[in-house]
């Protein structure tokens, strides 16, 4: 176990005190470079790059503390924080002085441009408001250079519990110019309704979601819709702890604006240049094109079937022929589940129509929902899109069917028979695909 000791900080650390822990850093370092001393701990920065999918290059870098000990053993942060933790003076010293510990080391630099992401425990955050962090960040700032908006606030989203003072906090960092990021959004608390309230610049995904989107197919169809809705709430996503090919395949597809993980970059002294680290990103991208064209081809010989013989349906049932008739070819292939006609108002006409190997009472749990004559089903996007597009066949993307109650796939075609709008509709089953 690593033996060391750390102040115990009396009162509010200012700038004196902070300025007065700050060592010029060891040789080999560039100019200006700054190690803190807490006791007998020796805190640096280490710096982990963040990538923009788009950009296809480095926009920033996330601050890592990193603490040796006497001997220049390493030490834990967690366990560093920890120890720090027993009291609020001495926690917001080693907060503080790990903040100006990176400002310096970023701004000593030339190569480091973008944003800084930092860490901020969550009491310290919280405290903000009542503490004099204005005058220290503004200090800070003057001494290094750095424009405050070049700096990205990381706060812990599931250690919050007070809201009114999470957003009086989240105010106070952002009217100094900051820019705030949820942090490890997914991992427990996630709250949806705290992303609305405090409208946070980004949202870090934890690498829990990347790593369940990896292991469980529906999930991963899911994580684009998780964050096409944090795109609508006004946040940028940054999906981080992404370490292998097949997450950062992951990420991409699923329209993330941010990536971070030791598949793009390992946290080092110094920061990362798109020279160094941008081949990921290029070989990600290339992945993706190849990878796109083959599920696109994959895709398309696997609906052709359904896509032909329900085009053929709607042509059966605007001759006047019947339902059975007209699904017959439909309702033969693999997977087909059933069939059903709904008129110009998205009304069911009739019953579903099913295939011989499925059931409306497969799950007895869902038994209630079985009866559909009567339905209304104008809200649904395969009825919209199908009378916005006379005569032309549409395909839904994966969704659960509460006719059903299991993931399918819709194709939906608008035709007329005696003058009439009528929308033929066909599921199949989709859960292997």
């Amino acid at each position: 176990m690593n033996s060391y000791c750390i102040p115990t900080i009396i009162g509010e650390s200012g700038y004196a005190e902070i300025i007065a822990a700050l060592e010029p850093a060891q040789n080999g370092e560039p100019a200006g470079s700054r190690i803190g001393r807490f006791g007998d701990v020796a805190i640096s920065s280490h710096f982990q790059p963040i990538f923009s999918l788009s950009h296809r290059r480095i926009v920033g870098h996330e601050a890592l503390m990193r603490g040796h000990g006497p001997g220049q053993t390493p030490i834990s942060p967690l366990d560093l924080l920890g120890r720090a933790n027993r009291d609020y003076p001495t926690l917001l010293h080693l907060d503080r002085l790990a903040r100006a510990t990176h400002l310096h080391n970023f701004a000593a630099q030339p190569e480091a441009d973008g944003w800084l992401f930092i860490n901020m425990s969550p009491e310290v955050f919280l405290n903000g408001p009542n503490l004099k962090a204005d005058e220290l960040v503004s200090a800070l700032l003057r001494d290094t250079g750095l424009a405050p908006q070049r700096l990205v606030i990381e706060v812990l989203e599931e250690a919050v519990q007070d809201n009114s003072r999470f957003q009086a906090a989240v105010e106070f960092f952002r009217s100094l110019g900051f820019l705030i990021a949820l942090d490890d959004f997914g991992a427990g608390h996630s709250n949806f309704d705290r992303v609305w309230s405090i409208r946070p610049e980004i949202v870090k995904l934890d690498r829990s979601i990347i790593v369940q989107a990896a292991a469980d197919p529906k999930i991963r169809r899911t994580l684009p819709q998780i964050v096409s809705l944090l795109h609508e709430a006004g946040a940028m996503v940054l999906m981080e702890g992404v370490e292998t090919a097949d997450e950062a395949y992951i990420a991409l597809e699923s329209d993330v604006d941010f990536v971070q993980g030791y598949y793009f970059g390992r946290p080092a002294p110094r920061v990362s240049t798109d020279a160094s680290a941008g081949l990921a990103v290029n070989d990600l991208w290339q992945t993706f094109d190849a990878r796109w064209l083959r599920d696109k081809r994959s895709y398309h010989e696997n609906i052709a079937p359904y896509f032909n013989a329900l085009g053929y349906a709607s042509v059966l049932l605007s001759a006047g022929r019947s339902l059975e008739e007209a699904c017959a070819s439909f309702l033969e292939l693999e997977n087909a589940a059933f069939c059903y006609l709904l008129d110009a108002q998205g009304q069911q006409i009739g019953t579903n129509l099913w295939s011989s190997d499925a059931s409306p009472n497969q799950d007895a749990r869902f038994a209630p929902l079985a009866k559909t004559k009567g339905a209304r089903w104008a809200r649904r996007p395969y009825f919209r899109r199908a009378v916005e597009n006379f005569g032309k066949v549409q395909v839904t993307r994966p969704y659960l069917s509460i006719s059903s109650a299991s993931l399918c796939v819709t194709l939906s075609c608008s035709f007329k028979v005696n003058g009439e709008l009528q929308v033929i509709c066909g599921d199949v089953r989709w859960e292997q695909r």
